[in-house]
């Protein structure tokens, strides 16, 4: 499938979202040096994938660049084949290709729907949409994160989502629209200093006028989503898609029934929600308070 692309069916079922994205220089590269010492040190791939405990469809797809070795296999690849160190300092430059470094697997393929689509919807009731978080946020909410993510992996999951974020300003004609619990503003993550910051973050995001949001204020008596955050798009093809996500782990819907229920729950609950001016509003007093 092409990035961001539509592809048939089979292309937005189970399995996509856990394949590693198209190679990239490095990945090939890496790939290449490893199997070049591992011929010249006589091995078949079945013989070292025995060494390096591996499956040999493992081995065929790192050697090929189509997936990431991770340190246990680059460990043992580097041991294996004469221990010079080569592979381990090789192995801190690999990225991924498609720019998909620092998103989780399960969802790769709903970022590249994203950067296609013709529009986009998110509710979101635990935490500020990824689109919206502004970095301090976002660093505290990886810092949070179990189990302890590495430095690296930290500032790669961040740059990702400052990455993806770009997507707002850089598609000014595409209408994204976000529908936000009050609760989740009022939560103070990482101290009043990154909230503040936050809600400055959001108030100055949500002001072009293709990007809209909406408050649903902690009060509100009726709501058409409990249960849990959904997003919401349209391809340019006219197709409409919807992704679900929770504890490590996440889903892209594609059944046109299943997707149109969850487009009335939306719409309803966008009935439910403020106004885009009021939900300024109450950001503001939020402000105000910290």
């Amino acid at each position: 499938m092409a990035d961001g692309g539509m592809g048939n069916d089979d292309d937005l079922t189970g399995g996509e979202a856990d394949r590693e994205p198209d190679p990239s220089d490095s990945l090939r590269t890496w790939g290449a040096v490893q199997q070049a010492l591992r011929e010249h040190a006589g091995y078949s791939r079945a013989e070292f994938a025995d060494l390096v405990r591996f499956s040999k469809h493992t081995v065929e797809s790192v050697e090929l660049g189509r997936r990431m070795p991770d340190a246990a296999f680059v460990e043992r690849a580097d041991e294996v084949l004469g221990n010079t160190g080569a592979l381990r300092k090789g192995s801190k430059f690999v990225t991924r290709g498609r720019g998909d470094v620092g998103l989780a697997a399960w969802f790769r393929q709903w970022a590249r729907l994203e950067r296609e689509a013709v529009s986009l919807c998110t509710y979101e009731c635990r935490l500020v949409p990824g689109l919206l978080q502004a970095e301090a946020y976002a660093r505290a909410l990886f810092e949070n994160r179990l189990p302890l993510l590495t430095d690296e992996q930290l500032e790669a999951q961040v740059a990702a989502r400052l990455k993806r974020q770009k997507m707002l300003w850089e598609r000014p004609t595409v209408p994204f629209h976000f529908i936000v619990e009050e609760a989740v503003f009022r939560r103070r993550l990482g101290g009043s200093e990154v909230s503040r910051g936050q809600l400055d973050h959001v108030l100055e995001w949500t002001a072009p006028r293709n990007v809209t949001l909406q408050i649903i204020p902690v009060d509100t008596e009726f709501h058409a989503c409990m249960d849990g955050p959904v997003r919401l798009l349209e391809t340019p093809q006219g197709r409409r898609l919807a992704y679900s996500e929770g504890q490590e782990n996440g889903r892209l819907i594609s059944d046109p029934k299943e997707v149109s229920l969850l487009h009335q729950r939306y719409d309803t609950l966008r009935s439910q929600a403020l106004n885009p001016k009021d939900s300024r509003g109450l950001l503001e007093r939020l402000r105000g308070e910290l």
